[in-house]
């Protein structure tokens, strides 16, 4: 069934993909986690280079959002789905039987037709479609989506939130709609606001419950701050690293091969170390960049081999990162990057300030630029 499922899969999406909201980042060829992320950041920032501006950024959260989707077939039929595979993805996912065992007791059979089958092939692609049309209709506020993280920021002008409040309000009345139940105490809100007589906000509500202000949110793996600076994210990486550099010590004791070693560094350690670097390196103070290469250090002493450096694996990842997305036209982020009339150099972004200056856009182009 499995099998059959890849198959239907790939054939939804190469018929899907001219219709896929561009920012819902999730099961996509050349999407990651780091383009959501980049994109939020950058759009954000560049907002916040004009003056008298703010930034609210919801991150909302559904109830068991893949077990409360409800299979229309309009959906479908919408994205241009051949009618006989609509048919077939309703037949799969309507009047499922489901039973429940403890021991050797079994409950009697329950028929759901509500829902996506857990551990199916098909479930994270057919929740991309049923959100599809949860999109923004203000070029002031953005809609991302990676699988069930949706998060809407709302660039705020001369303190006017109208744009940001109507849309906020017509995405929860959306998802009233479509039978997706919001979990308001896991939703949360972070007002970005660096002005230097920022003003009280007004409380947002949304099914009459006000939602709660955060000072830091982490945000498909990175921990975001209201100042946009990095320290709390990077003190988790390197706490989390420090931890696994007790594994790497035991093994050492224990005489394992060298080649072992290194394969379990860039396996547990590295990894941790690197996660969604593009995001966040290019704009840290020195003295966090060398707390965390001092992690480096450490390993490299323990294995006795030098290993690569953080500020090397942050180059490496960004030129790849950069070229797949200069690759690729229809990349939310490709429009970013403009050869100039010489074809040899990109053309920079202007920025007013440091943090815009350093954020991944405008670094990544400068490294274009010097290759």
């Amino acid at each position: 069934m499995k099998s059959f499922e890849r198959i239907i899969l790939a054939h939804l999406k190469i018929s899907t993909s001219s219709n896929m909201d561009p920012h819902q980042f999730a099961y996509r060829a050349n999407r990651s986690v780091e383009d959501t992320v980049n994109l939020a950041i950058h759009h954000t920032l560049q907002h916040l280079e004009t003056a008298n501006t703010y930034a609210r950024i919801l991150f909302m959260d559904f109830s068991s959002a893949f077990n409360s989707i409800n299979p229309v077939k309009h959906k479908l039929t919408d994205m241009n789905i051949d009618p006989c595979i609509c048919h077939w993805i309703y037949s799969f996912l309507w009047n499922r039987q489901q039973r429940v065992k403890i021991h050797n007791t079994i409950s009697h059979p329950l028929h759901l037709s509500t829902g996506a089958p857990q551990g199916c092939v098909l479930s994270p692609w057919l929740f991309s479609l049923y959100t599809n049309q949860l999109t923004s209709q203000y070029s002031s506020v953005k809609i991302y989506k990676y699988a069930d993280d949706t998060t809407i920021i709302g660039l705020i002008s001369n303190n006017n939130e109208t744009e940001y409040r109507t849309q906020t309000h017509k995405a929860v009345t959306w998802c009233t709609d479509n039978n997706l139940l919001l979990n308001t105490s896991k939703t949360h809100k972070l007002i970005i606001d660096l002005r230097r007589k920022a003003q009280p906000k007004t409380p947002l509500l949304i099914s009459s419950e006000p939602i709660s202000t955060t000072d830091s949110f982490k945000f498909l793996g990175t921990h975001i701050s209201n100042n946009l600076k990095w320290k709390i994210n990077s003190d988790h990486i390197y706490k989390k690293a420090n931890q696994r550099l007790f594994f790497l010590r035991q093994l050492k004791k224990f005489r394992v091969r060298k080649h072992l070693l290194i394969r379990f560094y860039t396996a547990i350690i590295q990894s941790m170390l690197t996660s969604s670097i593009t995001v966040w390196y290019s704009s840290l103070d020195t003295h966090s960049r060398n707390k965390l290469q001092r992690i480096v250090n450490k390993a490299s002493k323990i294995i006795s081999t030098p290993l690569p450096s953080i500020e090397s694996l942050n180059l490496k990842r960004s030129v790849s990162r950069v070229k797949k997305i200069i690759s690729e036209p229809s990349h939310p982020a490709h429009h970013i990057f403009h050869l100039l009339p010489s074809g040899r150099r990109y053309s920079s972004l202007p920025a007013k300030t440091s943090r815009f200056k350093n954020s991944f856009y405008p670094h990544a182009i400068r490294i274009l630029n010097t290759l």
